[in-house]
């Protein structure tokens, strides 16, 4: 079971992140009554923050069970945005320089670290100890550099020159899948987001992830470390709301390359596989401990490229 933050008086760098939420209820308490205004999380679409289009909107609580924001509801609309947005997003980032690819994601790197109390504020928010939490922010940062370091290497290890029995050239290389839409594990509300998000975007893939339902809150501020990066707007959309009510969409939408699935249920698994074989989309599952360095490895870019072998004949 998670620990609760400590409210024995003693500060630190992550609580004083929490205080001003909980000093503004107990003066409420004490002096004139009100209810507080609480934040609404957009999501994060084309490279803006528009709302919902239905305007529907869940609750968030902390682990006290008191409020802490209120987080948008996508619907299906909302998905269908977010692949209008990312089809042309997808095309210009496939053509970047694997170089420059790799440049970006060192600054996404950048902006985590710059804002690492407040990540480790949020997870410590919804119900993580400040231990676990500070964990998983600064393996988040080392896990973006570590696919940074990879965007202009993979090529070199997967690519390859084919041998033939004719007087050809046979040679092999790697092409990005398109756009990805991945559903974020449950309950890694940062590392989890980020571990599934890197390898395709570093291999020149756009990618619509929809994030934890009951841990939002980082997945929401890394949407706007990646407004204010150099990243284009449409590669990386994020959305918020229930698997149940998206994932069918996901699956069955026409203009969506791949499907990336972390810790579902069966029937959720049978459901993807079904509508995923209507145009034959590429399905992965992922169910594994992200806190392992097993967790990162050049072989989840592998997963969303597609292999292309050209034939040259010889002298020609």
């Amino acid at each position: 079971m998670a620990k609760r933050p400590s409210t024995n008086g003693k500060s630190n760098g992550t609580l004083a992140a929490v205080k001003p939420l909980r000093a503004a209820r107990l003066q409420d308490d004490h002096g004139d009554a009100r209810i507080p205004v609480l934040k609404t999380y957009k999501i994060f679409v084309g490279g803006k923050f528009p709302r919902t289009e239905s305007g529907r909107f869940y609750l968030l609580k902390d682990a006290r069970n008191e409020p802490i924001a209120n987080m948008c509801l996508c619907s299906r609309k909302d998905f269908r945005d977010a692949v209008v947005a990312a089809r042309p997003a997808q095309a210009g980032w496939a053509k970047r320089a694997a170089y420059n690819r790799s440049q970006i994601l060192y600054r996404i790197a950048e902006m985590l670290e710059g804002r690492r109390a407040q990540f480790i504020a949020e997870l410590v928010q919804c119900g993580g100890d400040n231990s676990s939490a500070t964990k998983e922010v600064e393996q988040s940062i080392d896990r973006t550099l570590y696919y940074a370091g990879w965007a202009d290497k993979y090529q070199q290890i997967f690519s390859t020159v084919n041998p033939v029995q004719s007087s050809h050239f046979n040679f092999s290389m790697l092409e990005t899948t398109g756009i990805v839409a991945a559903i974020a594990p449950e309950k890694s509300g940062l590392l989890g987001l980020i571990s599934v998000i890197m390898p395709a975007i570093c291999g020149g893939n756009s990618v619509i992830a929809l994030a934890s339902y009951s841990n939002p809150l980082a997945a929401v501020s890394f949407a706007e470390v990646l407004a204010t990066s150099d990243l284009p707007g449409g590669v990386v959309n994020i959305l918020t709301g229930l698997r149940s009510e998206l994932c069918e969409h996901m699956a069955s939408h026409m203009d969506v390359n791949a499907v990336i699935a972390c810790n579902g249920e069966p029937a959720e698994r049978k459901l993807l596989q079904q509508k995923g074989a209507e145009n034959m989309k590429r399905v992965i599952f992922h169910d594994r401990d992200w806190s392992k360095d097993e967790a990162q490895s050049p072989y989840m870019i592998l997963q969303t490229q597609e292999t292309k072998t050209t034939w040259h004949p010889i002298g020609v």
